[in-house]
């Protein structure tokens, strides 16, 4: 008998009819000591609506003239930041063909207001001088953004800047 054969012994699998099916522990699944063959394992569907935060391609940059047309709505209390609720028939907004209900705010001009409180997001408009004003909008909901999935303030911060 050599050295390791007791440790194989040990921690060997036993053999299948050693395991009832009514007795199999979590920890003899885990070994590989299952009896019971569950079949091909089910992997979980990808969410259809899942709109990925730190993908370039989901936000845009629009330079509009005041007064914009668009109508900004706070979120929830939960995510803070503002979004777009609707246009303005006939105004800029509109007219531009960029920006749609249920964007998301994120920078004016250079400034990001990602999170803010309503009035100081939309001061930040207010309060832009020039000729156009320059949004940067996520394509996206409140939870896509602000949520667990949602952009890192690191890369944000870093994409804002490259887009000055």
């Amino acid at each position: 008998m050599g050295l390791f054969d007791g440790l194989k012994d040990a921690f060997g699998a036993p053999p299948a009819s050693s395991v009832d099916s009514e007795r199999e522990t979590p920890i003899d699944r885990w070994m590989g000591w299952s009896v019971k063959d569950d079949g091909p394992q089910k992997v979980a569907a990808p969410d259809e609506n899942f709109v990925d935060s730190m993908d370039e391609k989901n936000y845009f940059t629009t330079g509009l003239g005041k007064p914009m047309g668009i109508v900004f709505e706070q979120n929830d209390d939960d995510y803070g930041g503002i979004f777009v609720i609707s246009l303005t028939e006939g105004g800029i907004g509109e007219q531009d063909g960029t920006v749609k209900p249920g964007d998301q705010l994120i920078a004016v001009n250079d400034k990001k207001v990602t999170g803010l409180e309503f009035d100081a997001a939309l001061g930040e408009i207010v309060n832009s001088e020039g000729e156009k004003t320059k949004l940067m909008l996520f394509r996206g909901n409140e939870e896509q953004f602000y949520g667990p999935t949602g952009a890192s303030q690191a890369w944000l911060d870093e994409f804002i800047a490259k887009d000055v």
